[in-house]
């Protein structure tokens, strides 16, 4: 099947796909290049999902990639399956794919990047987050700013690694996802502690303090979400959310959604390309 999903059977091992395995280059993780043309739609792959009473997935882990370039999801996948308690059970090349391979594989752990084809950021984590709501999510990227970390880690990321990391750590990082703990790479979590420090100062020299969540609701807002959808995102009540909407447009004199759009780009609460987006759909409902 050209376009479509390829089912690919269990080596006799257990651990994953048959066929020849890519050389990780030492003990980094292959660095991410460009793809071809003709490697603009990748093939999904997957593995039938494991019974939900299969005591081998107690031990074996079941893990997605999602990531538009092969030549990284060949070499993740062969750094992966290296290793005993790990399986690759389902890869994707785009947002979309991710979310339905993820839900045929019946996956415990997503792997995903952050920007892809499709867009994958806030409303594909949470779409992941859907397909499977009791999966590990790990983000594995490129993008170290405050911007990009937030939102992973609001949309509901497990962890967040850097695309620099060692071998060792990544493994380091998905063991800890799996055991329910939380895993950020060093200058992550650099981000974060500075973040914390700074929580107290206000959002915008000269506007008041917001809290951490009307933050949320409000970066959410900017990018056209819906009330139901931000309370889905954020697991809060409806009325929980429109009550931190309420609070912060009182507290930054904002009266509709095009002004808190706008105040969240000019103010750089959005990543570029997220406000670019933002700028457009306001600028066309002026229209």
């Amino acid at each position: 099947m050209a376009n479509g999903l390829r089912p690919t059977a269990p080596n006799k091992s257990g651990t994953g796909y048959n066929g020849p395995r890519e050389s990780t280059g030492g003990s980094g993780i292959p660095g991410k290049t460009h793809g071809r043309a003709g490697d603009a739609h990748p093939l999904a792959r997957e593995l039938p999902a494991a019974p939900a009473d299969n005591k081998q997935m107690a031990t074996h882990a079941r893990i997605v990639l999602i990531e538009d370039h092969a030549i990284l999801r060949d070499g993740l996948r062969a750094l992966l399956e290296l290793e005993p308690e790990m399986q690759v059970v389902g890869e994707a090349g785009s947002a979309a794919e991710g979310a339905r391979v993820a839900r045929n594989c019946n996956p415990t752990l997503i792997i995903t990047d952050l920007a892809m084809p499709g867009g994958l950021g806030l409303r594909s984590l949470d779409e992941l987050r859907a397909a499977c709501p009791g999966v590990h999510i790990l983000v594995l990227t490129a993008y170290c700013t405050d911007e990009y970390i937030h939102a992973a880690l609001n949309a509901g990321a497990d962890g967040y690694i850097l695309k620099d990391a060692s071998r060792v750590e990544l493994l380091h990082a998905i063991r800890a996802v799996l055991t329910g703990q939380k895993y950020f790479s060093e200058p992550v979590s650099a981000r974060l502690v500075s973040s914390y420090l700074r929580r107290n100062e206000p959002l915008i020299p000269g506007f008041p303090r917001i809290t951490e969540r009307e933050r949320q609701v409000l970066t959410r807002v900017a990018l056209g979400e819906t009330n139901k959808r931000v309370a889905l995102a954020l697991r809060l009540s409806i009325k929980t959310v429109e009550k931190h909407r309420a609070n912060l447009m009182r507290k930054l004199d904002l009266h509709n959604t095009a002004a808190v759009t706008l105040f969240a780009v000019r103010n750089g609460m959005l990543p570029v390309s997220k406000a670019e987006d933002a700028e457009q759909r306001e600028g066309h409902a002026a229209v």
